[in-house]
């Protein structure tokens, strides 16, 4: 079993389930942080930086703002660096927000000006809000995703995701323009320049195929496929499939992973 100099960790389904930590989390992550580089990167929107790192202190897990990377943060960093400060309005929820203003962007209502709609995930969506939204599309507004993920692990079971939301604009006429988040490049480009580690010291740890361990294997980094999120237990015939597999965030600080794909023995 080999050792790793950075970890990137996604959220929900590794660390936190329905608004839980998920037990021994907390102590695997401090028993990273002790040994190497760790940095959060997650799909979800609904929280700034600054709020994760709140909501992830409250049940016991430290991580400073300053290594958290959301697909909210990713989608406010990529419009300013392609395209400057922007006005923007949003089909998402707070979180989303405060983080596109944090970052200089002026954010407006649905259904007025803007240069860009950001979408991500947003649990207050109703016909009023897509109809506003498409509004702002028609003024010539362009369409960013944070993220496209079908659905969001809960204790309940997998609730709609982000996806949900993009799709009620698809359904409407409207494709992104792109999507920043996991599985695409910009989301572990970030999280690797915030790591500051080489590609191969790094071992990302997630729970869903189609979002991290595609996007790990197509930034060429190995990905440990957990069990306490979406993904199942994975079979000879599973697309695409990771370089490691533990049941949980608590085996990957053991090291009790066993091998699966390529890139890890």
């Amino acid at each position: 079993m080999r050792s790793y100099e950075g970890y990137v960790l996604d959220v929900d389904g590794v660390l936190v389930r329905g608004g839980e930590t998920i037990p021994g989390a907390a102590e695997a992550v401090a028993a990273l942080q002790e040994r190497a580089n760790v940095v959060v990167l997650t799909n979800n929107s609904t929280r700034s930086r600054q709020g994760l790192s709140a909501r992830l202190a409250a049940g016991g897990i430290d991580v400073a703002r300053d290594r958290i990377v959301t697909s909210a943060s990713v989608a406010a960093t990529w419009i300013l660096a392609h395209h400057g400060r922007r006005r923007v309005a949003v089909l998402g929820e707070e979180g989303l927000q405060e983080e596109l203003s944090d970052q200089g962007h002026t954010v407006v209502s649905l259904g007025e000006d803007a240069e860009w709609l950001v979408v991500g995930m947003d649990r207050g969506l109703s016909y009023d809000r897509v109809a506003e939204a498409t509004m702002t599309l028609r003024r010539g507004a362009r369409l960013l995703a944070t993220n496209d993920d079908a659905t969001f692990p809960t204790l309940k079971g997998p609730v709609p995701g982000a996806g949900a939301v993009v799709g009620a604009l698809r359904g409407a006429g409207y494709d992104p323009e792109r999507v920043v988040g996991k599985p695409n490049e910009d989301a572990f480009d970030e999280a690797l320049r915030v790591l500051g580690e080489k590609r191969a010291d790094v071992l990302a740890v997630g729970d869903r195929l189609e979002t991290d361990v595609a996007g790990a294997l197509r930034a060429r980094v190995d990905i440990a496929l957990v069990l306490t999120g979406i993904a199942e237990e994975p079979g000879a015939e599973t697309v695409p499939l990771p370089t490691w597999i533990a049941h949980d965030i608590r085996a990957v600080a053991r090291g009790d992973m066993r091998p699966v794909g390529g890139g890890g023995g």
